[in-house]
């Protein structure tokens, strides 16, 4: 695989800093992980994978289906809607309101993706329901620093509300205080977001065992060969401390690597950072709630390790 300009610069830019003595390159960013068409499908690939399924999955399907009649009440399903699908994936979240919406009102859907292969199969799964009014605009390939720019361009008399979709644990993929103060202000009163996210219910070990799996290293291993390592030189870790999941490789032999000039000199035992996922206890993921938005509903697993947030402008 060939060295991606992007991640090379990366790992420039941000350079390491020193844990004792082990150096750590920090290139945890999601902007990263969806990159290529191949590395978007191992994504989707490994939402497939038993524990993903079981841990992520299932858990958000189930709580939504339990509370599905309370969410339809509390948005009101009268008036037209524009459902904002944030890190949309292949659209399958999406569905699960679709179907409860269709019969009862008319639905815009809008799914917003840093990735154009993902924006193109959700798209693809939601005309395949052939029920409301999908949207495509530029604004659909994005980050979500473009939030209000989208609200606005939605927002109209036929379709005067918007209902955000954050599922799928993407909430944990971010600096919590940045995402939600983003959608938060590109959003008008009366609207709604959903958030799926996976909790801190304090049994580390099994949360890092989730994620040391095989799938999880075959497709966060793109980043590491795409900076012009090979899979043989590192080797995959997982680890929880300061409330999050870290996803690292460290390297087993000196290595360097040269780009456009440059160079990068990794030393046996360096590590490097490609993935963070940010747990939360469900006493602070309300606290964060309340904080951004004027009322908020916190729905959870029985085990408290999952949780929906429906919250309000």
């Amino acid at each position: 695989m060939e060295i991606n300009d992007l991640i090379f610069k990366e790992l420039i830019k941000r350079g390491y800093s020193l844990e004792g003595n082990t150096r750590v390159w920090n290139i945890a960013d999601s902007k990263l992980w969806y990159l290529t068409p191949e590395q978007a499908q191992g994504f989707l690939d490994l939402e497939q994978g038993k524990f993903y399924q079981k841990d992520v999955i299932q858990k958000e399907i189930d709580l939504v289906n339990e509370n599905m009649d309370d969410i339809i009440k509390e948005i009101g399903a009268k008036k037209p809607l524009n459902i904002i699908d944030l890190g949309c994936g292949d659209g399958k979240k999406a569905v699960l309101f679709i179907g409860n919406l269709k019969d009862k009102l008319k639905i815009r859907y809008c799914p917003i993706d840093i990735s154009s292969y993902m924006v193109a199969k959700a798209l693809e799964r939601i005309k395949e329901l052939n029920v409301g009014e999908v949207v495509e605009f530029q604004w659909n390939i994005s980050d979500f620093d473009n939030l209000d720019n989208v609200a606005t361009l939605l927002r109209n008399k036929e379709y005067p509300k918007n209902f955000f979709l954050l599922m799928g644990n993407t909430l944990g993929n971010f600096e919590i205080n940045e995402l939600l103060y983003s959608i938060s202000t590109s959003m008008k009163e009366g609207d709604y977001l959903l958030i799926g996210n996976g909790l801190d219910n304090r049994h580390h070990d099994e949360i890092v065992k989730s994620y040391h799996e095989p799938n999880v290293d075959k497709w966060l291993s793109k980043i590491i060969q795409q900076v012009g390592l090979d899979k043989k030189d590192v080797e995959f870790g997982v680890r929880f401390r300061n409330s999050r999941v870290e996803l690292y490789y460290t390297l087993i032999a000196d290595k360097k690597i040269s780009f456009q000039d440059k160079h990068i000199y990794f030393s046996k035992g360096d590590q490097i950072v490609v993935a963070v996922s940010y747990k939360y206890t469900k006493d602070e993921f309300e606290e964060f709630m309340h904080l951004y938005f004027n009322r908020a509903r916190v729905f959870t697993t029985k085990d408290k390790s999952y949780a929906l947030a429906l919250c309000k402008k």
